[in-house]
């Protein structure tokens, strides 16, 4: 059974500079890695993983080895989701072996933490950006706290809300499968909206 757990973010000024700042880096290294899926038709994040992140970090030394990990998880997870789920309109088996297009990914995308990039402790989030730290109160229910204590942490990840809102996005799992799907993303497979599609020509 899966339960999400969300937090909004209460950012100064300074604070959501750097977190947009920490969106558009991240944004660019899917979209390095997004050719190369294309190209190889490879998405596996194991497989992704060996075949570029030496080529990342030297091209991405701001980013951080571990986001830059986050990132073929990103760039795997939404492939999976964009032309393996069976109502994807872009499932392999609606290509008919024609050539893959090419997602971009917009500077809202998703951000991708683990418990390298973001711990929770003592009601503190500590959460890494490109300059550093950034650390916030956390307000938990006994509930939500018990979920931190008692269940697997799968996902951690920070979006952008409509409103500017920054909110973290913790995903729990009785399982261990570390491979499926968060459950609002991949109940109607349509195209996540911070990917956009061109076509191959």
């Amino acid at each position: 059974m899966n339960h999400i757990l969300r937090v909004p973010l209460n950012t100064s000024d300074e604070q959501s500079s750097r977190l947009l700042a920490l969106q558009a880096a991240f944004a660019q290294v899917c979209n390095a890695l997004s050719p190369i899926v294309q190209q190889t038709r490879v998405w596996n994040r194991v497989a992704l993983h060996h075949l570029m992140y030496h080529s990342l970090r030297e091209r991405f030394p701001e980013v951080g080895s571990q986001m830059v990990c986050n990132a073929i998880y990103s760039v795997s997870r939404t492939s999976r989701l964009v032309f393996q789920h069976p109502n994807s309109p872009l499932n392999l088996s609606r290509l008919e072996g024609k050539p893959l297009p090419l997602l971009r990914f917009a500077d809202n995308c998703p951000v991708y933490f683990d418990r390298h990039t973001l711990s929770v402790k003592a009601g503190q989030l500590s959460m890494y950006t490109l300059d550093g730290r950034m650390r916030f109160a956390l307000a938990l229910k006994p509930e939500d706290e018990a979920n931190f204590n008692q269940k697997k942490l799968r996902e951690i990840v920070l979006s952008r809300r409509p409103d500017g809102l920054f909110e973290l996005s913790f995903l729990f799992s009785d399982t261990l499968d570390s491979e499926a799907l968060v459950p609002d993303e991949s109940a109607g497979a349509e195209l996540p909206q911070y990917v956009m599609v061109e076509e191959a020509t």
